[in-house]
């Protein structure tokens, strides 16, 4: 029986996967900016921007009224794209960071929760949309 030639071991990441990792990290990073702005416009108070938590991050809590919005931004080419992004298991590890935000802070536990999606695409405002998801 012959043995295989060992494959050469490539590096897990190329150059230029981590230079198109850095720029849509920089995109995003950008969005959620655009997107904090935008909100602080509808009148919303800004609560925290990339919160993170064993569960998962949270791009942006806002508040406005009794209601404190879990904002989700996604930086696509297209709005369609984004929102096709944004996977039911994406949905649980926000809701469970949102929980894990709420019970850090005990004064916002009688507020009303919503999860929000901000899309992002170039050359045009985010789509701000409201209760994207319910628990």
């Amino acid at each position: 029986m012959r043995s295989a030639k060992p494959r050469p071991r490539r590096p897990p990441h190329s150059p230029r996967d981590r230079a198109a990792r850095r720029y849509a990290e920089a995109r995003g990073r950008r969005a959620e900016t655009l997107c904090t702005w935008l909100l602080r416009a509808k009148g919303y108070r800004i609560l925290a921007r990339r919160f993170r938590t064993p569960a998962g991050e949270l791009d942006i809590v806002a508040r406005r009224g009794r209601t404190i919005a879990f904002v989700e931004v996604k930086a696509r080419a297209d709005l369609e794209a984004a929102i096709l992004s944004i996977t039911p298991h994406q949905q649980a590890r926000i809701m469970r960071a949102a929980l894990l935000f709420v019970a850090s802070r005990p004064s916002l536990a009688a507020f009303n929760m919503r999860f929000d999606v901000m899309l992002a695409a170039p050359w045009r405002l985010p789509v701000h949309m409201r209760n994207a998801w319910t628990e």
